[in-house]
């Protein structure tokens, strides 16, 4: 499948889902269908071009094959099926949706189904996977490979997804002013995973997998579009940018990983930059900081430091302060001590880490270990630094990681 035809899929999937929803209810069975239509054009668009109205076309394979799964199930359905026979309800917006007047009602779509796959009575999990799936068009067997899990794994996480939100009678409706704030946090959380697992993989012989970011970053300007309003969905949008800039210079021509201070800053993307510092500065200036911003706005002061020694270590550690006063937890103090460390000394950087040493959420993480490895080699404290190097190797489950460990530790030897 070319390119151009898996973008077009992708972009259509909510919006021809977004409408089955609306007309007929029952989420999970018009996903399926959904599904096979997508499955269709994939192979029969490369063969015979793509129609002169992709969407209506989809719509139309997608509502035969919910039809025909109605028709062929027990008399107890006929009236289902009568149901969708018939002329479609038009379903009036929420007036309470407020999504840009101009984004139109597959806009709306787009932000309900975002809403829909992140419903709380869903685990983490579940969110991702329905949300790739379902807005993003991505198969089950393209997300199972994604996470590295069977596809039968990944098929029953999406099935009980599908389950929970009918169990929990979730209506593909916009959700109460109150329940709002949450709920864009679930999706911001849920795109921010993605993003990270396909930035760093949790596990494999690759480090990243640049489907999953692609898909992120995509994700993430449709909800930056669908809100704009909003300033966390911007910031959100703007770290990813500014993260995925440095993509090409993050591995050698050998694959192995390369640290951000010892990266060929001439290979980052200065497109992606700019982008992002723009939507930084402009979030700043509109909105209270919130703590994808905040990150966003690290993430600029790192790229915009044309050398590792230029960079404004000061600047960085009063946003991790902010950051930690906002969202305190492990992996920002984690991050903070490293900042500490360039800025203050080493020392201090190792005080600022040292509870984490004895907090269960971190004991056991390969990235305390590595970090604490570091900090102790710029202490000059090199046999406890190979050992810490050692024990991060260990721990670590990405084998590009794993390798650059013990390669420090070897370093150290």
């Amino acid at each position: 499948m070319t390119t151009g035809v898996e973008d077009l899929l992708r972009s259509a999937a909510p919006q021809v889902l977004g409408t089955l929803v609306r007309r007929h209810g029952q989420f999970d069975a018009c996903e399926d269908a959904v599904q096979e239509a997508l499955l269709a054009a994939a192979t029969q668009w490369p063969v015979d071009g793509v129609p002169e109205r992709p969407h209506a076309w989809l719509l139309t394979v997608a509502g035969r094959r919910l039809t025909d799964e109605w028709r062929s199930e027990s008399a107890r359905r006929l009236r289902e099926v009568a149901v969708v026979a018939q002329e479609p309800e038009v379903v009036e917006p929420d007036p309470g949706d407020r999504v840009a007047a101009d984004h139109g009602p597959d806009g709306d779509d787009t932000l309900r189904l975002l809403f829909l796959c992140c419903h709380p009575a869903l685990t983490g999990p579940s969110q991702v996977a329905l949300t790739l799936r379902a807005v993003g068009g991505l198969t089950t067997a393209e997300i199972a490979a994604a996470f590295l899990v069977p596809e039968a794994t990944m098929a029953q996480r999406i099935s009980r997804g599908k389950q929970r939100i009918r169990s929990a009678g979730a209506r593909f409706t916009m959700p109460p002013p109150d329940e709002r704030p949450a709920r864009l946090a679930a999706v911001l959380q849920v795109l921010y995973l993605v993003f990270n697992e396909g930035y760093t993989a949790s596990a494999g012989a690759d480090l990243q997998r640049t489907d999953l970011t692609a898909e992120a970053i995509r994700l993430a300007r449709e909800l930056h579009r669908l809100t704009p309003d909003e300033g966390e969905p911007a910031g959100l949008l703007a770290l990813m940018l500014l993260t995925d800039a440095r993509r090409a210079a993050r591995t050698g021509p050998d694959g192995a990983l390369v640290p951000l201070g010892e990266q060929d800053r001439t290979r980052w993307d200065r497109a992606m930059i700019d982008e992002g510092v723009a939507l930084v500065t402009d979030g700043l200036a509109r909105w209270l900081a919130g703590p994808y911003l905040i990150q966003a706005a690290i993430a600029a002061v790192h790229d915009e430091a044309a050398r590792a020694e230029d960079t404004d270590w000061r600047q960085i550690v009063a946003l991790y302060r902010l950051l930690g006063r906002i969202e305190d937890n492990p992996m920002v103090t984690l991050n903070r001590a490293v900042a500490v460390a360039m800025a203050e000394g080493a020392q201090a950087g190792l005080e600022v880490l040292e509870p984490l040493r004895s907090d269960d959420r971190t004991a056991d993480h390969h990235r305390l270990h590595a970090v604490h490895a570091h900090l102790l080699e710029m202490a000059g404290e090199r046999d406890e630094a190979r050992a810490a190097y050692r024990r991060a190797a260990r721990l670590t489950t990405s084998l590009p990681e794993r390798r650059h460990l013990e390669s420090r530790a070897a370093a150290l030897g």
